[in-house]
């Protein structure tokens, strides 16, 4: 088992799960040409992917999922919450599956764990993900932490967890006060030091991997993710990556 990102942040975000034969996209926040582009940088086509699972309808996770699924030929997983506002958007997939009650579901040798978040969309969840001997848990886009959330993400060998931005650096920064108020509110996101306090809770002995995400690009910088979460993990510090919006992150694996 594996996973990688093509892109994370506020202009896109994607990643790739990868398990035996099996191949998933989460969110495609990118127009499918510059997908493919940077699909292309992990050495994937989009024929190889089996399904675009979509956290929520927001266009930096959502904007090019019916359209990357369309040329993969390939279902389209989301909530119906989520679904029923990609439909209103104009961009609802051709071929899609609803996420039921949160249950657990297979895409060949993946099996899908889906949970909900509070986040400022309808009906948002992100995933833990699991080849019946590893877990990957994903955390994107969530205001604040719930105990559900703790629960689905113990016990994972591999995290990545949103650090949108530092408190003090976003409420210095230049943001409208209306936008810093949603993004510091309980459906906002993630700052550096509640990520961290999240990986106290969960980390376990089996936990190989730490990658932070979803970086604002104006009220964070990597180093003041990675300190973050390094002091909630008690490790070294080049220990925790980064997945960033340009690059994303190279393949790791499981």
């Amino acid at each position: 088992m594996r996973f990688a990102c093509l892109g994370s942040g506020s202009k896109g975000n994607a990643w790739l799960v990868q398990a035996g034969a099996t191949l998933v996209l989460v969110d495609c926040g990118f127009a499918a040409r510059e997908a493919k582009r940077r699909l292309a940088r992990l050495d994937v086509t989009v024929e190889q992917i089996d399904a675009v699972l979509v956290t929520h309808e927001h266009s930096d996770h959502a904007r090019g999922a019916a359209a990357l699924a369309t040329r993969a030929r390939c279902p389209v997983w989301a909530s119906h919450g989520c679904l029923t506002m990609l439909e209103a958007q104009g961009a609802a997939p051709d071929s899609s599956r609803v996420i039921f009650d949160h249950a657990d579901f297979a895409v060949g040798d993946l099996c899908v764990m889906p949970y909900p978040v509070p986040h400022d969309a309808r009906e948002p969840v992100q995933f833990v993900f699991s080849d019946g001997a590893h877990r990957f848990g994903l955390l994107t886009d969530a205001g604040h932490v719930t105990a559900h959330m703790v629960a689905m993400l113990e016990h994972c060998d591999a995290l990545a967890l949103e650090c949108n931005h530092d408190v003090e650096r976003l409420r210095a920064g230049g943001y409208p006060a209306a936008l810093k108020r949603r993004i510091l509110g309980h459906y906002g996101h993630l700052d550096n030091e509640a990520a961290a306090a999240l990986l106290a809770r969960v980390a376990g002995p089996q936990l190989k991997h730490v990658v932070a995400a979803h970086l604002s690009e104006e009220n964070n910088t990597p180093d003041l993710a990675r300190d973050a979460l390094a002091g909630g993990l008690g490790c070294e510090r080049d220990w925790i990556g980064v997945a960033d919006q340009e690059c994303g992150l190279d393949w790791r694996e499981l």
